[in-house]
């Protein structure tokens, strides 16, 4: 009966014991998965590059983080002078920068009160590039270029047609950059029936929609 009891309680002990490996070994390797998995999200995060093409403008709203700074940290839009005020940074001029290079402007001035700043720009919302839609339309005017918005997107965000509007002789002015024009041909109700969806194309900045 002792030899008995004696096997019993070897055996016990063996299975507690694989037991507990197991769970330690799973909850590592979950762990480790757990790290590397954050570990990549990080780095992405981190690693997200500007768009070095896009110039921030007046009106455009600016989301600017400095590392462990929650009081200097804000969404800010760009004033009409192009310029912003930040805690401790006081005046800089925004308009005409690009994200990046404003970022190391204002790192470079938080370096009198802030050991290494980390600081990141990202432009929350553009308001700063804009087109114009003009004529037979209920409300004409300029609207802010979002969105990668096309000439339907603009007739639609003016309210649509008015009664006697053209609507087969609609067309874009759009400036080169030698200052010149040129003329783009949009015949709405051909697009509509898909004849002609090459005409709808996405507006750029300055850009004018007129509706005869």
């Amino acid at each position: 009966m002792i030899k008995h009891f004696e096997m019993f309680s070897r055996l016990t002990l063996v299975l507690v014991s694989t037991i507990v490996f197991v769970a330690t070994f799973v909850e590592g390797q979950t762990s480790s998965v757990d790290a590397k998995v954050l570990g990549a999200t990080t780095a992405t995060a981190v690693s997200k590059p500007h768009d070095d093409a896009f110039v921030i403008g007046v009106d455009d709203v600016l989301a600017i983080n400095v590392w462990k700074e929650p009081d200097i940290s804000r969404a800010i839009p760009v004033r009409s002078d192009g310029r912003i005020s930040l805690p401790l940074v006081g005046e800089v001029q925004a308009a005409g920068q690009t994200p990046a290079k404003l970022e190391v402007e204002i790192a470079g001035k938080l370096k009198n009160y802030i050991a290494e700043p980390e600081v990141t720009v990202m432009v929350q919302q553009i308001n700063s590039q804009k087109f114009n839609v003009l004529g037979q339309v209920m409300r004409p005017g300029s609207f802010p270029l979002a969105n990668s918005p096309t000439v339907l997107d603009a007739i639609a965000l003016a309210g649509g047609f008015r009664d006697f509007a053209k609507q087969k002789s609609i067309y874009v002015l759009r400036q080169k950059e030698d200052g010149s024009q040129v003329r783009l041909a949009f015949n709405y109700k051909g697009v509509i029936k898909g004849i002609h969806p090459e005409q709808n194309v996405k507006l750029q900045p300055r850009d004018t929609v007129v509706v005869p």
